[in-house]
């Protein structure tokens, strides 16, 4: 069997322009020989439609299109390849109150509780819908709240294409022992396709190798893995797709960051099972056999249900799709195996990937950015630059009486060095007069407050900018300075997006040292100023300011970070780790003081296993500190109300 894995990039909402990619993707699979193509995870749809779906409209365009796009693709000479496409689909009426209805008598609003919207897989043959599955498992952790949105399917549907038996699921379906991948051993395939919307997390390519190895044991049949490239909001999917044979050996995978039609040929034995005398038929997963030592790929959902002593139970379908496999076009199809990069690549490619298609798919022309001279936004710059180019790149240098010639003369070097659009605009006039009029009312300002004015200064200036000419604005804080609160709201934080939001600090330096080395690597011009790089970092709100003024070295501030952030020690833990006591107690109160500035901070791209924002979501109101006695009266901290950037 040859089969063609399409990584390509969808638009949420864009159903129309989505069925047109497919049309066209579908085509080079057929060119290439293909006797199946699979495209990602709700790829009609785009991915993730959140509350979209509750929208009658949505669903039924979801559904009308699909049906369309058979037909389309029958009409396009591509009707005999049978095309695995994801979608929205509905049985029953939206969760939450809802007001999606499914055409049909009225009692179809008083549908039980396993009928709804369903995250959906079809297979398009001969002008129709051939088959359908509905994705076994939903997650609900970290970014993912599909429990919010569908219900889930208890139907394993097996397609038989050339007489080898297919099996179809559905992306969480391959991150949990059991269900779809133990069912489709009992049934005998020979192949399961799993499609998926898998957002990337730095690394997370070695663990999905591992997992995708798993479930073909687990299975006894290989797995082919289809992912979805592109950003959408903060997420942004990196592709990866691969496949593995049924003892779990890698046989083809494909690139990061990079639509791709992954071909490859795969020696698959025929089924022997009779499918016309085949009923749907019943199967628990704890029935069959697993290599799980018993925890789901450290999410436990499973093992837990198995533990307590409640069974998946799942039916199988199956649908006969094709009788005889046509020959490959010689050669034989190798997919060939991408070349893994290094951390520093892989980051930042996502956060290239993340800011393009945010500026892309929402219509923006131009991005501006403040260029001071330091190190975060001069990164920043540079991704931008990388991202649409530097024509469409305005940089804006704004300097006080407190900026230092250096800092002006690196910023001015980033955009010599990148070709941004370079302009100069001081700030000191306006914020004298801020200070004026203010002194002039009775209400003068000093210390902190005329710091964090300069900031603010700055961020009227680029919100001016972006209304006249209509720019994105960028903001450069980075996630050390979020989680520390260590900005000045409606400052240095103002902007429609943040391509920093999610690294810290140190990665900071690192990209920007991998990002010159690379451009040195292809003879071309680092892009970042060697000075931006090796100075201490400073706000330059008043003479001499470092960071290290407010707070430790971020090498020693990074790991506490990480570990209270990302991995959610807790105080004991932290010390126990090597930190100093006190710096851990009051590196947690600076973390869990700053929510309120964090909830109203700028989406950016993703790369973490815990962003700020979509993963990590506590109370802004919240007296409880980690390690110390709940306090019953407010605390005034300065950092809270007047940090400055």
């Amino acid at each position: 069997m040859r089969i063609a894995l399409a990584q390509v990039n969808s638009v949420v909402g864009d159903i129309s322009g989505n069925a047109t990619i497919i049309r066209e993707w579908a085509r080079r699979a057929a060119d290439a020989g293909a006797h199946l193509v699979a495209f990602p995870e709700m790829m009609l749809t785009g991915y993730p439609v959140e509350d979209l779906v509750f929208r009658e409209g949505f669903v039924a365009t979801s559904r009308g299109t699909l049906r369309q796009l058979a037909a389309d693709l029958a009409a396009d000479g591509l009707g005999d390849l049978p095309t695995i496409v994801g979608y929205v689909d509905a049985d029953g009426p939206a969760r939450l109150g809802a007001t999606v209805t499914i055409a049909g008598p009225p009692e179809d609003l008083d549908s039980p509780a396993d009928r709804g919207p369903r995250d959906a897989l079809a297979l398009l043959y001969r002008g129709r819908v051939a088959a359908t599955y509905f994705k076994h498992h939903l997650p609900n952790y970290g970014v993912f709240d599909e429990d919010r949105y569908f219900v889930p399917g208890d139907t394993l549907t097996i397609v038989r294409i050339g007489g080898v038996d297919v099996a179809l699921t559905v992306c969480e379906d391959i991150w949990q022992a059991g269900g779809p991948f133990a069912v489709a051993r009992q049934a005998g395939v020979a192949l399961v396709v799993n499609i998926n919307a898998s957002p990337y997390e730095l690394n997370k390519d070695d663990v999905r190798l591992s997992l995708v190895a798993r479930r073909a044991r687990e299975a006894g049949a290989a797995v082919a893995y289809v992912n979805l490239i592109g950003g959408q909001d903060e997420l942004v999917f990196d592709g990866d797709s691969l496949i593995v044979d049924a003892e779990g050996r890698l046989l083809t995978r494909g690139a990061q960051f990079t639509e791709q039609l992954l071909v490859h040929d795969l020696d698959l034995p025929d089924s022997t099972v009779d499918i016309s005398a085949a009923g749907p038929t019943e199967i628990f997963d704890d029935e069959v056999d697993s290599d799980s030592s018993g925890a789901a790929d450290g999410r436990g959902a499973a093992a837990a249900r198995r533990a307590a002593g409640v069974r998946d139970a799942m039916r199988i379908e199956r649908v006969l799709i094709s009788g005889t496999m046509p020959p490959a076009p010689a050669p034989r199809a190798e997919g060939g195996m991408a070349e893994r990069v290094v951390d520093e690549a892989e980051v930042w490619q996502a956060l290239v990937h993340g800011l393009r298609d945010y500026v892309r798919k929402n219509g923006f022309p131009s991005v501006v950015v403040a260029v001071s001279g330091g190190i975060d936004s001069a990164v920043v710059a540079a991704i931008a630059c990388d991202a649409i180019g530097p024509s469409k790149v305005v940089g804006v240098s704004m300097p006080s009486s407190y900026s230092s010639e250096h800092s002006k003369d690196d910023a001015a070097d980033l955009a010599k060095r990148t070709g941004l659009d370079y302009r100069v605009q001081p700030i000191q006039p306006m914020v004298d007069a801020f200070i004026d009029a203010m002194s002039a009312s009775g209400n003068p300002l000093a210390g902190l407050a005329v710091e964090n004015l300069q900031a603010r200064v700055r961020g009227v200036t680029l919100m001016a900018l972006s209304n006249q000419e209509g720019h994105l604005v960028l903001t450069t804080g980075n996630k050390s300075e979020l989680a520390v609160g260590y900005s000045t709201l409606y400052g240095d934080s103002v902007g429609g997006f943040n391509p920093l939001k999610d690294v810290f600090k140190t990665m900071v330096w690192r990209l920007a040292k991998w990002r010159n080395a690379e451009a040195a690597r292809r003879g071309e011009q680092p892009p970042i100023p060697e000075n931006s790089i090796s100075k201490p970092p400073s706000a330059e709100l008043r003479p001499g300011q470092l960071d290290t003024d407010s707070l430790p070295d971020y090498d020693e501030l990074d790991p506490m970070l990480s570990g209270y952030v990302d991995a959610d020690l807790g105080r004991e833990e932290l010390i126990a780790l090597g930190h100093d006591a006190g710096l851990v107690d009051r590196m947690l109160r600076l973390v869990d003081l700053a929510e309120y500035k964090r909830r109203q901070s700028a989406p950016g791209t993703k790369i973490s296993i815990k962003a700020f924002g979509r993963d990590r979501r506590l109370p802004i109101t919240n007296r409880y500190r980690e390690g110390v006695v709940p306090i019953t009266t407010p605390a005034h901290d300065p950092v809270k109300s007047s940090t400055q950037t």
